[in-house]
């Protein structure tokens, strides 16, 4: 029977220092104010108004499993280490690079050009290196800002992820529209091509009421490999999701691989609303796979709505088109509840890769800017060719990020 771990003494000891910092903080400090808690000494403005600094992101994880079959293992561990730079004119440029020392992999590592800088009219920005493609409006929120601990079902199943190409993308107060053509990664993994484009209505766009409608839509069209003998090999997919616990490489449902693939079609549809303390946010996400040799198509497809309350009173930010994490007003920071229901659907024709459904139950404590505390449970219920499981998740998170 696999070993219960307690939760990780690295995560409770940040999380004393977090209260014992915010408890003693004078009690007339309030966010902007010149403190600790948001003003960090990490980066340089020069005189021309060129900004340079860090990019920084800690994530202490512990994920604890019940009811589970012994299917998983708890642990307690990092869960991302990033550490890069940043350079940014306003209005002219900027670049970012920054390495995750925890699965070893570059992340963001791109430079980007704004139009007016060189035609005196905005017509947008041209982006260069390796970015987050659109389709998924949780995966494209830094890691830092989503409400959950981890991606929701549909998510973690259909988002690309980071590729090597290029985008253009421009924004207005009411809307916006991005369209990009990828690679493979950094790593040299995910080999093919990419062509995606995303575009936003945004008729409410105030500082704390916001109703945000998008569509993002992609076509992948993968490469086989030449294997040592110099043969030719079909291109190949697979589409699955950890049951929303970062820590497990174990999947309660599973397409396994799929051969012969000639081309994936993703969509997205999201929306987001939010009116002081309160907020919701949904998004249905498909992908469809095509094939070069005669069979049916593979369709799968998820969805995932969440609310949530900031019960200090606070507001969700949202700028460029994706949201970031309440900033408090208290001088112990702000408190976030929220709730969210997803659904994975792997099901299709002779492809039976199960059926998942979570229920998850968050809360957040915002510390400053730079600090967050996040616990999560989760009721997952699982059917795959018959095999029901149903575990119990119990998840901490501490980090500190830049």
């Amino acid at each position: 029977m696999p070993r219960r771990s307690k939760p990780g003494f690295a995560v409770l000891t940040l999380a004393a220092s977090v209260f014992s910092f915010a408890t003693l903080a004078p009690s007339t400090a309030k966010a902007g104010d010149d403190d600790w808690l948001y003003h960090w000494p990490t980066h340089y403005t020069t005189s021309d108004g060129t900004d340079i600094g860090l990019v920084l992101r800690y994530q202490y994880d512990v994920n604890n499993f019940s009811n589970d079959d012994n299917k998983f293992k708890d642990a307690d561990t990092n869960r991302r280490k990033y550490l890069g730079f940043y350079v940014k004119k306003p209005g002219v440029y900027d670049a970012t690079v920054y390495y995750d020392f925890q699965s070893k992999q570059w992340q963001d590592v791109f430079a980007r050009l704004q139009s007016k800088a060189v035609f005196g009219e905005d017509y947008g920005a041209l982006r260069f290196g390796q970015s987050k493609t659109p389709v998924s409006f949780e995966g494209v929120t830094t890691s830092t800002q989503t409400t959950f601990i981890e991606l929701a079902l549909p998510s973690q199943a259909v988002y690309e992820n980071r590729r090597i190409g290029v985008d253009w993308a421009i924004q207005r107060k009411h809307w916006l529209a991005s369209l990009g053509y990828y690679g493979e990664n950094l790593a040299g993994k995910n080999h093919g091509h990419t062509l995606a484009a995303r575009a936003v209505w945004v008729p409410i766009h105030e500082a704390t009421d916001v109703l945000h409608l998008g569509v993002a839509a992609s076509q992948e069209r993968p490469y086989g490999l030449v294997n040592a003998l110099g043969v030719q090999q079909p291109a190949t997919a697979s589409f699955k999701a950890p049951p929303e616990a970062g820590l497990t490489t174990v999947t309660l449902v599973s397409s396994g691989t799929l051969t012969h693939v000639d081309h994936i079609n993703r969509l997205g549809l999201e929306e987001l609303w939010i009116h002081g303390p309160w907020s919701v946010q949904g998004e249905y996400l498909r992908a469809q796979t095509t094939f070069d040799v005669p069979k049916p198509n593979y369709d799968l497809d998820g969805y995932y709505v969440f609310g949530s309350w900031v019960l200090t009173g606070e507001s969700r930010q949202y700028h460029d088109g994706n949201v970031s994490n309440v900033i408090p007003s208290h001088p112990w920071g702000a408190v976030e509840l929220a709730v969210r229901y997803s659904e994975l659907n792997l099901n299709d024709g002779r492809v039976l890769g199960g059926k998942e459904h979570d229920w998850t139950a968050g809360a957040n404590w915002y510390v400053g800017s730079h600090l967050r505390l996040q616990a999560n449970v989760i009721r997952a219920f699982s059917n795959r060719k018959g095999l029901v499981i149903d575990p119990h998740i119990f998840e901490l998170r501490a980090e500190v990020f830049i």
